[in-house]
């Protein structure tokens, strides 16, 4: 499922409604994988998703993400901080990213271990 999503304080955020397949699939199964639209310039997160409860980080969230989008939440936006809808994050525990145009010497490996990010290049090397 497409869903549009916002990057904040090391996670990825995103909303749907309380009582959508989405909501249910992730409270059956927290792991998730999501990716940037565009397969010529990927992103790939995987990781855990998690309920955003804090009423301060849900604000700080709101005007990014209708900024990003160009587009007011409304009544989503009282239901997100009525916590009526959810508003999950996606912690990262891996990442990949590509250039399809050049592939080799773009394709990175990112991995995520609480504040511990290293990050993987192409050949193996590691870099902190």
């Amino acid at each position: 499922m497409v869903v549009w999503a916002q990057w904040l304080n090391g996670a990825l955020y995103f909303s749907t409604g309380a009582t959508s397949r989405k909501a249910q699939n992730l409270a059956a199964n927290p792991h998730c994988t999501m990716c940037t639209a565009n397969a010529a310039e990927a992103v790939i997160v995987e990781g855990t998703v998690e309920t955003e409860r804090d009423i301060r980080r849900i604000r700080e969230f709101i005007p990014l993400y209708e900024k990003k989008y160009a587009w007011k939440l409304g009544e989503m936006a009282d239901n997100l901080l009525a916590l009526k809808d959810p508003l999950f994050y996606l912690r990262p525990q891996v990442a990949f990213g590509f250039w399809e145009k050049k592939f080799a010497p773009s394709a990175t490996r990112w991995l995520f271990a609480g504040d511990d990010r290293r990050q993987s290049t192409p050949g193996g090397k590691r870099r902190k």
